[in-house]
């Protein structure tokens, strides 16, 4: 069983997303909570999988509560919520370690297999172009000349690191590089251990905020 929090202000947002989770055999939702604060308090004691966030709260907003819950229950997956698709939030969130984001309008499948992708697999909660997207839209390009950080990566690793940030999944990695999906995996995983990053998508915000990446490059 999935276990849910759902952090909304607006109780009848809670209260939609409390009908349409009920429908479902694997999902339940653990609790609610009104702000980022009591977000906090309720993750501590509920310890749900995942944590569906609103960004614009009162008292401690959804960015901070966030960069709370990740640093102290790293197990604990969030899905930041927006009304704007692009959201000039969602990136602090990204950076604060929200697994991702959906609209608040986003249709019922959408929003339950976004939560199973999150606590079955820890995976990226929305396709690879919007992920590229959301960072070239907000994300200076060339802003900052390379990290020292990237020292530490092989040159297969920035290569692998340059093409998640492109928005290209691992099967379509595994392809361009003829290796196989496993060791595109392996290169991931070694790409975010060495750089200290919680997910994919903080990678992606890094290559393009390094100078790594580019606005504007083809894949």
């Amino acid at each position: 069983m999935i276990r849910v929090l759902l952090v909304d202000d607006q109780s009848l947002v809670r209260a939609g997303f409390r009908m349409i989770l009920k429908a479902e055999r694997d999902i339940e939702v653990a609790g609610e909570a009104a702000d980022g604060a009591e977000a906090l308090a309720q993750v501590e004691t509920l310890a749900p999988d995942v944590v569906l966030m609103d960004i614009r709260m009162p008292e401690v907003d959804g960015i901070e509560a966030t960069r709370r819950i990740t640093t102290a229950f790293p197990a604990t997956r969030v899905i930041v919520l927006t009304t704007f698709d692009l959201d000039e939030y969602v990136v602090e969130a990204l950076r604060a370690g929200a697994s991702g984001f959906l609209l608040k309008d986003a249709k019922e499948q959408e929003l339950v297999a976004a939560i199973r992708v999150a606590a079955e697999s820890g995976g990226s909660l929305f396709a690879p172009s919007v992920t590229r997207r959301l960072v070239e839209r907000f994300v200076a390009p060339g802003a900052a000349p390379p990290d020292d950080a990237l020292d530490d990566l092989t040159a297969r690793e920035r290569e692998v690191l340059c093409l998640v940030a492109r928005g290209l999944s691992n099967a379509e990695i595994a392809t361009q590089l003829v290796v196989s999906e496993h060791t595109t995996k392996t290169h991931v995983a070694s790409v975010l251990q060495k750089l200290g990053l919680r997910n994919r998508v903080q990678a992606v915000v890094l290559a393009y905020e390094t100078g790594l990446v580019r606005a504007g490059e083809p894949r």
